[in-house]
């Protein structure tokens, strides 16, 4: 039993880190496409979204499978209950870098306001917590977890300035409306894969610390 168990485990952190891959990239092309205007990689983060789907499905049901057929306790169960919970946060990480690459297509084809608003910050912010956030679950570092989740602030600050400045817009150029509606959407998306990066850094200190860190103050 215990050998099919450590089998399985393998099996589950070779599967996690393939999609944790998968949408490191996915946001990298995403938040590339959206900057140069590439139509091309845009169509790429919404076509892999289906394998991310998928993916994410496939270790649900290598979770579920372990659970019923091994019933692994301690550091094991924590580490089936981590990834199952990350497995989803991958997902949507997938889904938001997909809608991205959509904002993409559709801002790049309306006309620009006269007031440049600058995501660079933001995105390079957003791109580097994702990264470790995936570095922390892969090199199995609770204290790079931690690190994402102070720099997840940052990006809420971020995120507050940006919907101010582009309300602000709004207001001044009203012809704009929907580059810059379209952009806000971008911002909150980008808000929210911080959000979700954050999540998996709190799962990979659960599953090494057995510590629940959601809700305490920063």
């Amino acid at each position: 039993m215990a050998k099919h168990l450590e089998k399985e485990l393998e099996r589950l952190k070779k599967l996690i880190y393939s999609l944790s891959t998968r949408v490191d990239e996915s946001v990298d092309l995403a938040v590339k496409s959206f900057q140069e205007n590439d139509t091309r990689l845009a169509q790429k983060v919404i076509d892999d979204d289906a394998f991310i789907d998928n993916l994410e499905v496939e270790i649900e049901e290598e979770c579920l499978k372990a659970l019923a057929l091994y019933q692994p306790v301690c550091i094991d169960l924590r580490f089936i209950i981590s990834v199952m919970k990350m497995n989803n946060d991958f997902e949507r990480i997938g889904d938001l870098a997909a809608d991205i690459a959509k904002n993409g297509i559709v801002i790049n084809q309306c006309p620009k306001p006269k007031f440049p608003i600058d995501l660079h910050q933001m995105t390079y912010l957003v791109k580097t917590i994702v990264r470790k956030s995936f570095d922390a679950l892969i090199e199995i570092d609770p204290y790079l977890a931690r690190e994402v989740i102070q720099n997840d602030e940052e990006i809420n600050i971020m995120k507050s300035e940006m919907k101010a400045a582009i309300i602000e817009a709004l207001q001044r150029e009203p012809k704009h409306a929907e580059s810059l509606i379209t952009l806000l959407a971008v911002t909150s998306r980008l808000e929210r894969i911080g959000d979700h990066a954050c999540n998996i850094a709190e799962d990979v200190i659960y599953m090494l610390e057995a510590e629940i860190v959601r809700h305490q103050p920063s």
